[in-house]
């Protein structure tokens, strides 16, 4: 591979700063590659949006990220996105290899003892017919419960930068995804939204019995990995040159502290 190639960067692409749990598991995977991070702050919330003129701006934004970076592969961690969107981009830009993220309800499927699953979601990703046609395809023995926050990403957003939050006011989130039905209670929670997993030790904290809070992260990074050529460099760089770029152009303080805190130079 020439060295050109071979500093191609992967893209991970997401509505905010959810993505970093992605991206922290892909630069354990793949430490021989440079990163750049992608935050549509300026879109954010994505639960907010309507779905065409929210796929009208991904496809816009890519038309740019892939003309500036020319990204050797693309991570979508986020579910809104994926879930919309996705097709959109590989038709749009075929050369580009896209991993997107789903709702994991087959691997939860798999695990559950109970037969009781929640999928912890935004609203956006909640009603996508493909996040039915998952359940369809690999949970129909399962009750499935769809539980859509409009406020948990903006929470875990707020957490991250160590601003406080009210346990009343999560807990009211995450109150709807425990159910009890013929003397079984729910045991699997599929975070859907990658900001979720910031909150993680939270809704351990408050949830009313303990469940399996299912984080998707590590088997993104490993599909991303599986569809990488060595880099023929037989060298694995320092990630001094990994940067985070935010669409707004102007992302606050505690924003920039936190992409440091990542090891990722703002952009």
């Amino acid at each position: 591979m020439s060295d050109k190639a071979a500093d191609r960067p992967i893209i991970a692409f997401d509505s905010g700063i959810g993505g970093l749990t992605v991206l922290r598991e892909a630069r354990v995977l793949i430490p021989d590659r440079r990163f750049v991070y992608i935050a549509d702050d300026a879109g954010f919330p994505y639960g907010d949006w309507e779905e065409e003129p929210l796929r009208e701006r991904i496809v816009g934004l890519f038309d740019g990220f892939i003309a500036k970076y020319d990204p050797e592969i693309i991570i979508i961690p986020c579910n809104t996105a994926s879930t919309l969107v996705l097709d959109d981009l590989r038709s749009a830009f075929p050369s580009v290899p896209f991993v997107g993220t789903v709702p994991a309800i087959k691997p939860a499927a798999e695990r559950t003892s109970s037969g009781l699953i929640t999928v912890l979601a935004t609203p956006g990703t909640v009603k996508r017919a493909y996040t039915r046609d998952l359940i369809q395809s690999f949970a129909t023995k399962c009750h499935v419960r769809l539980v859509g926050s409009q406020n948990l990403a903006r929470m875990a957003e707020a957490h991250i930068r160590g601003e406080h939050l009210d346990d009343a006011a999560v807990l009211a989130e995450i109150k709807p995804c425990f159910v009890e039905m013929d003397g079984k209670r729910t045991d699997i929670v599929v975070l859907a939204c990658t900001h979720y997993p910031f909150l993680a030790n939270v809704f351990r904290r408050l949830a009313p019995w303990p469940v399996d809070w299912l984080d998707p992260a590590e088997a993104i990074a490993r599909r991303a990995l599986s569809l990488l050529k060595p880099n023929g460099t037989g060298m694995e760089p320092e990630h001094g040159d990994d940067i985070a770029v935010f669409t707004s152009g102007n992302p606050d303080f505690s924003t920039r502290r936190l992409m440091q805190g990542f090891g990722l130079d703002t952009a």
